[in-house]
């Protein structure tokens, strides 16, 4: 939306909703702004959840594979986890087949990564980008 918009909205003027969502920006509040591609759509019609074990959790070794995902664009997310793996990756990939190679000739092979578990994902029920401002915690 624009900021005449956002502003209307806040029930303020723009020069000072514009201050305030640059202040947001600056303090790493908004941290960027992006489109909402539908992966299908472009001829990725598979989501794949890869939980990655490593077999040193040292944290160079850590650091080593986070920085390899970076490299591999079918990875769309990474999360380090607590638990039985080391991370959760979501991976999209044009099929099955597809995600096979990535996960043969990337993935497993990738430096100490010790054993990968897939899971396909059969639906998508809610996807919401952001953090839930409008949850108010009880004090």
């Amino acid at each position: 939306m624009t900021n005449v918009e956002l502003a209307a909205r806040a029930g303020i003027s723009a020069p000072p909703c514009l201050r305030r969502v640059r202040a947001l920006e600056a303090a790493g509040y908004i941290s960027g702004y992006h489109a909402n591609l539908n992966p299908e759509m472009l001829g990725f019609g598979i989501t794949v959840f890869a939980q990655v074990g490593l077999a040193s959790q040292a944290e160079v070794d850590l650091v080593a594979f986070e920085t390899l995902v970076r490299e591999w664009p079918e990875v769309r997310e990474c999360h380090m986890l607590a638990g039985e793996a080391d991370f959760l990756l979501k991976v999209v990939a044009r099929d099955w087949d597809s995600y096979n190679r990535f996960l043969t000739s990337e993935l497993t092979s990738a430096p100490n990564v010790s054993h990968v578990k897939s899971a396909l994902a059969i639906r998508r029920s809610k996807q919401v980008a952001g953090a839930p401002i409008d949850v108010v915690e009880d004090s």
